[in-house]
């Protein structure tokens, strides 16, 4: 018998609090393999916090954040996370990407092969030997990305990897994102750039204060949003992540 896919990812009234606040409020959620889920709201609605709950960086006050399948196999995990602002080792930019390869117990020689594969990907071989902290930011979230592409994480759990990148560092991020997703990695990605959600996405989740107010397809969501809070946002009338 089969290893059991990892999705659909189940959240179950899942609640979390810090320092007296309620920063998501009983949502319960279904994310399963296949379409790009797109994570929008206002300032404040709880997006990073309701993607590190999912990914285990965070644990619910109450409620549940549970997987279909096992979280790691063969001494891999099957979800990765990519941040806004991304750590980089004290390495060079391959062993960046080799790291997490070696740590699964993968043989020098294919880790090195789909190291090299990978930072072709993202148009970083030229880089390699380079420092990735010296890298710009640009160039630091697509090695992110490499680095998590590489272990052929089943989910892909994105922080606004976007952010603040000019055009070209944008498009070559965005590039890898539909590769991934069309290597059978499930994409779910927080952005506040709508012209990117039309670019990506297949379906959007609408948070406000906590609370999941809408999830649908994103004609449906761009076209005609069903929630008060949706259309205010899309009309730019209330505050931008």
């Amino acid at each position: 018998m089969g290893i059991p896919p990892l999705l659909p990812l189940h959240l179950a009234d899942v609640t979390y609090e810090t320092g007296g606040k309620r920063l998501i409020d009983k949502v319960s959620l279904t994310l399963d393999s296949g379409p790009r889920t797109i994570i929008m709201g206002p300032n404040g609605a709880g997006k990073s916090v309701l993607l590190r709950l999912c990914h285990g960086l965070l644990q619910p006050t109450s409620g549940e954040v549970r997987f279909n399948g096992p979280q790691s196999i063969d001494g891999r995990r099957r979800h990765a996370m990519v941040f806004q602002r991304p750590v980089m080792l004290r390495r060079s930019a391959r062993a960046n990407v080799s790291y997490g390869l070696m740590l699964a117990g993968m043989p020098r020689g294919e880790r090195l092969r789909i190291t090299e594969e990978a930072l072709d990907r993202v148009g970083l071989r030229h880089l390699a030997a380079q420092p990735a902290r010296v890298l710009s930011g640009g160039e630091q979230q697509r090695l992110a990305i490499a680095r998590a592409w590489v272990l052929r994480p089943e989910l892909l759990l994105l922080d606004e990897p976007t952010a603040n990148l000019d055009p070209s560092a944008t498009q070559a991020i965005e590039a890898a994102i539909c590769d991934m997703h069309e290597a059978g990695t499930k994409i779910v990605m927080i952005t506040h750039n709508l012209g990117q959600v039309h670019r990506l996405a297949d379906e959007v989740v609408f948070l406000a204060a906590g609370r999941v107010v809408e999830q649908a397809p994103v004609d449906r969501f761009l076209r005609s949003p069903a929630s008060t809070e949706a259309t205010a946002f899309i009309k730019g009338e209330m505050p931008w992540n």
